[in-house]
């Protein structure tokens, strides 16, 4: 009887033999059957090519991308590998009032991705250092003798060359932008001074410069570059799925009014300084307008943009509100409530024959100032002396009149338009001023809780201000708080408040504001957005050279990921087609043997059947 063999190489003591007798039925299969398993079997591979290579292939790369990206935040501040051939460079150098900073910032090659922006950082020397450096005074005090202007610039430009690598100079952009300091010069200054910079920077520089990458750019400009680089700092652009992420419903500017897409919500960002204060935040929405009126002031207001490098293409769309208030800074309101003080109480005094506030024995009570503090305000000659109160709610009433508020809709300081604010879907991140307010002495930046805020600036106002003072010399308050930051304390947490709430509109449950000086440990200035906006073509090349590679490259970039759901794919159908053909040899064994078989027992039986033969002894 013929008997099956299996050894397969394995060692001899697993050699076996099995009988076509003893063979299990499920181990001879019928032909229908093997073709059933096998499409079984292929099915069920599509199935699993769908969902782990195609479903699973999305959200593993989505948790790479969040992963490498906060990855890329923490090295950001190695230094800077110059010797990386890949590596391209850009300069900005920020025109400023009172001097003029350059930063030089780096990028890797574009990925090829045209829904991706370029990741662009901000380059650290050997010592992990950012690139920087800050000369005085401001270029605008050059404006009587503009042919000093590229000398003047000469230091800031060598500083960025020495530390980019000279083989990189030639296709590295340079960029010159001036804000104030240059924006109350009379034209012809402005133009007498960049005209300076155009015709002798290429002279004595190899950057890739034109005459458009020098100019005076204007509040608002400034304003949305300050909005890029905070929201391509938090990751903002990045429009993966991402379920921990909130997102918004966007109505595409410029395109048709049904087009809408849903994207990863931005962040507004307040700003408050000495002299200023400035507010930007996304649109999403059409905006209706009261009036013509209205309508064209808010031209002026917003500015719609696109940070792709494909102009047809939308999801990089965003249509940003910015609007800047000079004299509404926390030092500026300060000054103007001082005036006013003066020149009403003076009035009073004149026309009731008082002398309310000319002694420090008959002070003018000041609910704004801690108590028990005192000071003097106004012009020489015309000194008032003060005592403070620390009512909170008191100053916050006195300096509503301030905000130059209207009874228009829609609008904020000063009467200004602002387009509606999705409270129940929006972030904010409050800097400089709001920050300080809420930190230096309150300790209690970061998350803002309006009625924690209020009663922690109520109970600050109303301490005596001796016991303010002890708390200073013991060390009680942020490192960098001064005695002028105590002084002013009270009044600028009611101006804060009054400008978030009163102008702004922001409702005191509002919950989804942050107060920070840095994001993620960095300070994020606006020449990061102006090179990322100014830069936003460059990707093409990138990715043109890509398209170029082909096929091969096409496969190359996708296995890096997919290589080991094929790898198994195709192992499980190498195992799975050599067990089919294993179990066909089986059963062809299995035919012969029973073949064989039959014809034994027919010899035999026909055998037993013969005839008897002669036998001769």
């Amino acid at each position: 009887m013929g008997r099956i063999s299996i050894s397969c190489l394995f060692p001899a003591s697993w050699h076996f033999s099995l009988s076509p007798v003893v063979l299990p039925r499920f181990m001879l299969p019928s032909f229908r059957q093997l073709l059933l398993l096998g499409l079984l079997t292929a099915v069920l591979g599509l199935l699993y090519l769908l969902l782990v290579s195609g479903k699973g292939q999305n959200i593993w790369v989505r948790e790479d991308k969040h992963y490498h990206r906060h990855l890329a935040r923490v090295t950001d501040v190695e230094a800077t590998d110059t010797s990386n051939p890949n590596l391209n460079y850009g300069v900005v150098v920020d025109c400023g009032s009172s001097g003029s900073r350059v930063f030089v910032y780096t990028w890797p090659r574009h990925n090829g991705n045209p829904h991706d922006l370029l990741d662009i950082r901000q380059m650290r020397d050997q010592h992990r250092k950012p690139v920087v450096m800050k000369i005085k005074p401001g270029i605008s005090e050059y404006a009587t003798t503009p042919g000093k202007a590229s000398d003047y610039m000469y230091p800031l430009l060598s500083f960025a060359a020495q530390h980019i690598p000279k083989a990189k100079h030639q296709e590295t952009p340079l960029y010159i932008l001036c804000t104030a300091g240059m924006r109350v010069l009379p034209e012809s200054q402005q133009e007498a001074l960049l005209e300076d910079l155009r015709t002798d920077i290429p002279v004595n520089f190899n950057f890739l410069f034109s005459d458009s990458h020098v100019e005076v750019i204007s509040g608002k400009q400034e304003g949305v570059y300050a909005w890029i680089g905070i929201n391509f700092v938090l990751g903002r652009f990045n429009h993966v799925d991402d379920d921990h992420e909130a997102v918004v419903e966007v109505q595409v500017p410029g395109g048709d009014q049904q087009e809408t897409l849903v994207r990863r919500r931005t962040a507004g960002v307040l700003d408050m300084g000495g002299v200023s204060t400035q507010i930007a935040y996304e649109v999403p929405k059409t905006v209706s307008f009261a009036s013509p009126q209205q309508e064209e002031v808010a031209k002026n207001l917003l500015a719609e943009f696109n940070l792709g490098c494909d102009a047809h293409r939308t999801e990089h769309v965003y249509r940003v509100y910015v609007s800047t208030f000079l004299g509404f800074g926390g030092n500026a309101a300060r000054q103007r409530y001082e005036e006013q003080l003066v020149s009403s109480t003076l009035l009073q005094n004149k026309l009731l024959d008082q002398h309310r506030g000319e002694s420090a024995d008959s002070p003018l009570l000041d609910p704004c100032m801690p108590t028990d503090l005192q000071d003097e305000v106004g012009p020489p000659g015309q000194k008032l002396h003060l005592r403070g109160t620390g009512d909170f709610d008191r100053c916050r009433l006195l300096l509503q009149p301030f905000l130059n508020r209207t009874n228009e809709t829609s609008t904020s300081l000063n009467g200004v338009y602002q387009p509606p604010i999705d409270f129940t879907n929006s972030q904010f991140y409050g800097f400089s001023e709001f920050y300080y307010c809420t930190e230096d002495v309150l300790r209690m930046g970061g998350n803002y809780n309006s009625t924690k805020y209020a009663n922690a600036a109520k109970d600050y106002c109303a301490t005596q201000w001796r016991t303010l003072k002890e708390r200073f010399d013991r060390g009680l308050y942020a490192s960098h708080a001064d005695l002028h930051r105590l002084k002013y304390q009270c009044f600028k947490s009611a101006w804060v408040y009054e400008v978030f709430h009163s102008a702004f509109s922001f409702p005191v449950d509002y919950d989804n504001l942050k107060t920070a000086l840095l994001v993620y440990d960095k300070e994020v200035q606006w020449t990061l957005g102006a090179i990322l906006y100014r830069t936003r073509f460059l990707p093409l090349r990138d990715i043109q050279q890509e398209s170029l590679k082909g096929t091969h490259s096409h496969w190359h970039r996708g296995f890096t990921f997919m290589n080991n759901h094929y790898l198994f794919l195709a192992c499980f159908l190498v195992v799975l087609l050599s067990i089919l053909l294993y179990v066909l040899r089986l059963r062809r064994i299995h035919n012969r043997a029973t073949l064989l078989r039959g014809s034994s027992v027919q010899w035999l039986e026909e055998g037993l059947v013969s005839p008897d033969l002669p036998v001769t002894l």
